[in-house]
């Protein structure tokens, strides 16, 4: 179960964020209301969520999960693998210390997003991609081991992160689509496949047993609904124009 969540506004310079959705430029008044929506249904979920100050310097900035990976036991400020996207990570580092009196840091040369890392119990499954590197997985893998857990590369194919294709619901269900269906490390999951032409919604999330949906997407939210899960549909349109999603969007613990 979650009892905080740390997330941050869009700022005006999210229309100069790094996308390759080809779904043209957020709007930022339409990108504030959806966000505060997403607030209120991370409060509804019994979430104290604090709020940090949007920051024009770094338009990709409400992308929070990027920047830290927070486990009961640790947490770790990551690395973007964007250099347009370091400098996010010092304001996360002063938010996080907050609530967890040691910090991890992933180091150069690893790079890592936090959207590349799948927490199941005690296991993380960190994805390989253009945004995350074996060397920062290792460096992860090694950071969770130090504290009593263990972590496993997953290669990504088709997809900018792991969770942007696979979520976990708890009760061993994954929502997964595409490569993940397929994927050797998650047959010991019950799979709930989401269909080609609802992809995006792959990306949902489990708080504190809701199951926050994206909006549009009709039969995904059927079907997490069918296995046994309030669902919750939430617009986030502006942000998956810029390849983000209902995760991304804050940092729960």
């Amino acid at each position: 179960m979650f009892s905080r969540a740390i997330v941050r506004p869009p700022s005006a310079s999210m229309i100069h964020g790094l996308t390759s959705a080809g779904l043209g430029a957020p709007d930022y008044p339409t990108a504030l209301r959806q966000h505060r929506q997403y607030v209120r249904a991370l409060e509804d979920c019994g979430l104290t969520v604090a709020v940090l100050p949007a920051d024009e310097n770094f338009p990709d900035a409400s992308f929070v999960e990027d920047t830290a990976v927070l486990t009961p036991r640790c947490a770790v400020i990551t690395r973007p693998g964007a250099p347009s996207r370091r400098g996010e990570t010092a304001a996360m580092e002063t938010a996080v210390g907050r609530f967890y009196p040691a910090l991890e840091r992933i180091q150069a040369p690893g790079t890592l997003d936090g959207g590349d890392v799948m927490l199941v119990g005690r296991h993380a499954y960190i994805g390989l991609s253009g945004r995350t590197n074996r060397e920062g997985a290792h460096q992860l893998i090694a950071i969770l081991g130090r504290h009593g857990m263990t972590g496993s590369m997953v290669p990504l194919r088709d997809v900018l992160h792991l969770k942007t294709g696979v979520s976990y619901l708890g009760r061993n269900l994954l929502a997964a689509s595409g490569e993940f269906l397929s994927e050797p490390q998650f047959r010991r999951f019950d799979l709930l496949p989401v269909a080609d032409d609802e992809r995006y919604a792959a990306n949902c999330l489990w708080v504190n047993g809701r199951v926050l949906v994206p909006d549009g997407f009709p039969k995904t939210r059927a079907a997490i609904a069918a296995a046994g899960y309030p669902t919750v549909a939430l617009a986030v349109s502006e942000f998956q124009k810029l390849d983000g999603g209902l995760s991304c969007l804050s940092l729960r613990f």
